[in-house]
């Protein structure tokens, strides 16, 4: 299952790799588990370069990319650019060890390097299932010289071995994305030599190296708000694939970069923030040690899909000792195109008891429970999560919660504890130190605070604030909200405002995973008005993640399909929110969508007549029985990956059980829809499953290895259908 190989150190290999003399000296060694293969290279003059990235016996290739890049106050880059390749003490890194373990599951690699210059020892982790063909990646630094060090940038990861022999860097397909809220999720392939992204400008002929890159950038605390931590690069001729991830909860830089040519021709560096982006640097004293943000990596010789198949299967086993929610709970939210943050009793009580009757298993009460303001206006005055008096009359919030209970359903509520209003009385009780800072003042963004988690007296309000809740009223369900974002960071007891930052982020995750252990049958949804903080870092520890706040329910197909390409299905929470208004084909249409990955609740059912209800009860019955197998699945797209502005949009969701097809349609009576499922899969072997009382598609077999479908139907419809293999 896992093998370390290397060869001896007075073996010289060459980039072919072939041995040559004495005289060039260099060791080589490769790290295998059942799946996945790295081959990695160096030499008494080159810093350790990973030259081959495979879940097969590809060959090495010749490229000259080492595995880490750092850069250093006063080092800076060996060779002048404005991306992180070539940085000074990156290219004097040299090999001194590797070593490999394998406990409870996991197997390890760590590859220590030492630049003689600054005393830096840097050792690059990879940790992995020993199943899969992905790895999860760190980069450490020690200082061992007897003077501070100022480091500046450290990558997680870098490599360049994507190109192989006889292979062409024009064949390269390059996968991204963009987080814009309300429009999250769109995903863009382009071809990586092109007019958009990098040019094949002929390096040979003028012996230069490349200075062009593709750069995506997230900043501040919103981690995918604009450009995504994920992405992939495709061989479109051979299928093999590489995709990565950047695990962090606030800024983060990966670049795609132009090296030379052929083999050499491409490098990978993925990063944490770092100064040019981030305002990021810190000082490292004598015998103090730095760890970079993590960030994972898979393989595939299937294509995109393939590849992001084995990433969806890295980050449930990354996410293995998660288990409060192993039966994906479906959750109504009295939210979504609802009671939109305006909780009264008089509201909630029909429209629990309505929710329950569906099948709801848990009731969540959204923004607003806290409100005692006259106006309504509660968005200054947060942080002391007290229920309002004025909203519950007659027996309070208690009421309410026994009445969920009473239903039989579990209770959930809405917070935003990461932040403290202006005008709340949190704000004069804690001290300035407890919140985040730059030059002497507090940040304030939209009326709000932001509580500096590194603090003990913010730790431990929010420890008294969900100790409260959880012991009067018995919660067992929070959507955790973040709806401001502190800029740069704080430069409060920090050496940068980066620095000060990253130390927030990570005391933020650390408090969170304590709070988990000490409840831990308690169930939390991410949320970031939306899905503007969907990293892995934040999706490791939660439940699920809300996947936008759109309120229109024609555009939620397009998020909810490519969710899956940045987390789990099983964590993208749908939002689902049929209305009276609404036509039967819509409202089959708006629970397709909620049915695609994590059915989110909402919608006044309070409302709605009984043949409308009708369709959403059997959602909620069709969830049930098939959310363990989207709990095991992974996705593809056959109609390509959702754009935007497409009239259809379909993803499968492959599981043990079935694989379920989703399929939605907003054009007009005529449009015809041609889907490729794989080989062999004709219109024969589909079944619907939801809506069934509604009319059924044409569906029959298309030109080639396909299924057509004509939907009939003017507007918005959508169906759901099991694949029968075989």
């Amino acid at each position: 299952m896992y093998n370390l190989q290397s060869t001896p150190a007075n073996t010289a290999v060459a980039e072919d790799g072939s041995e040559e003399s004495e005289a060039m000296l260099s060791i080589r060694f490769v790290w295998k588990t059942s799946r996945m293969k790295l081959s990695f290279l160096a030499g008494p003059d080159s810093p350790v370069i990973l030259n081959s990235i495979s879940d097969d016996e590809s060959p090495l290739t010749r490229t000259l990319q080492p595995i880490v890049e750092l850069m250093a106050t006063g080092d800076g880059r060996a060779r002048t650019t404005t991306r992180f390749t070539n940085t000074g003490v990156g290219s004097r890194l040299r090999y001194t060890s590797h070593s490999e373990r394998s406990e409870d599951g996991v197997a390890q690699l760590d590859v220590v390097q030492l630049d003689p210059l600054t005393g830096l020892k840097v050792t690059t982790s990879f940790t992995a299932s020993p199943e899969l063909a992905a790895a999860r990646v760190r980069t450490t630094v020690v200082n061992t010289s007897d003077a501070p060090v100022i480091l500046e940038a450290v990558s997680s990861f870098a490599a360049g071995a994507f190109v192989y022999p006889g292979e062409s860097t024009k064949d390269l397909l390059l996968h991204s994305g963009t987080g814009e809220q309300l429009a999250e999720f769109r995903w863009s392939t382009q071809a990586l030599w092109s007019q958009e992204n990098l040019a094949d400008f002929n390096s040979a002929n003028m012996n230069q190296p490349g200075r062009g890159g593709v750069e995506k950038v997230s900043t501040s605390t919103w981690s995918t708000a604009r450009a995504l931590p994920t992405g992939a690069l495709e061989n479109k001729v051979t299928g093999r694939s590489f995709a990565w991830q950047i695990e962090h909860n606030g800024g983060w830089r990966w670049e795609v970069d132009n090296i030379r040519e052929d083999e050499n021709s491409v490098a990978l560096v993925l990063l944490g923030p770092e100064d040019l982006d981030h305002h990021w640097a810190d000082q490292l004293e004598p015998g103090e040690a730095f760890t970079s943000v993590p960030v994972s990596i898979a393989v595939s010789c299937a294509g995109f899909e393939g590849v992001i198949a084995e990433l969806t299967r890295h980050r449930r086993w990354l996410r293995r000792k998660q288990n409060a929610d192993t039966n994906s709970v479906l959750v109504f939210n009295d939210y979504m195109n609802t009671i939109n943050g305006d909780p009264t009793t008089d509201k909630l009580l029909p429209l629990i008891q309505k929710a329950a009757a569906a099948g709801a298993e848990c009731f969540c009460i959204d923004a607003g429970w806290y409100d005692d303001t006259a106006a309504g206006d509660w968005w200054p005055s947060v942080g002391e999560w007290l229920p309002s008096v004025r909203r519950f009359p007659d027996g309070g919030l208690e009421r309410v919660i026994a009445a969920i209970r009473e239903a039989g359903m579990g209770v959930g509520i809405w917070l935003e504890p990461e932040v403290i209003g202006v005008d709340s009385p949190v704000a004069q009780q804690l001290p300035d130190a407890a919140f985040l800072q730059r030059h002497e003042r507090r940040v304030t963004e939209h009326q709000r605070y932001f509580l500096d988690l590194r603090h003990p007296a913010a730790r431990a309000h929010l420890d008294a604030t969900f100790d409260r809740l959880i012991t009067t009223f018995g919660i067992d369900f929070f959507k955790l909200d973040y709806n401001v974002t502190p800029g740069p960071g704080t430069d409060f007891d920090a050496f940068s405002t980066g620095a000060g930052l990253l130390g927030h982020n990570r005391a933020h995750l650390e408090w969170f995973a304590g709070l988990r252990r000490r409840y831990p049958t308690v169930i939390f949804e991410n949320c970031s008005s939306g899905a503007m903080r969907s990293d892995f870092a934040m999706l490791e520890l939660f439940d699920f993640q809300s996947t936008s706040d759109q309120e229109d329910f024609r555009l939620y197909p397009a998020i909810a399909a490519g969710a899956p390409v940045q987390m789990l299905p099983e964590q993208a929470g749908n939002w689902a929110y049929p209305q009276s208004w609404m036509t039967q084909e819509e409202i089959s249409y708006t629970m397709v969508t909620g049915l695609s990955g994590r059915l989110y609740a909402s919608g006044h059912l309070n409302r709605m007549n009984t043949d409308q209800l009708e369709l959403v009860h059997d959602a909620y019955r069709q969830f049930k029985a098939i959310r363990s197998n989207i709990a095991e699945s992974t996705p593809s797209w056959p109609t390509g990956l959702p754009q935007w502005y497409a009239d259809t949009i379909a993803l499968t969701l492959s599981g043990p059980e079935a694989d379920l097809l989703y399929v939605w349609n907003r054009g007009d009576e005529n449009s015809e829809i041609t889907l490729a499922l794989g080989n062999g899969v004709r219109a024969g072997h589909l079944a619907e499953i939801y809506p069934r009382t509604l009319a059924t598609w044409d569906v029959t077999d298309g030109p080639g290895n396909t299924v057509r479908m004509r939907p009939g139907i003017d507007g918005p419809t959508a169906r759901v259908y099991t694949i029968q293999r075989g």
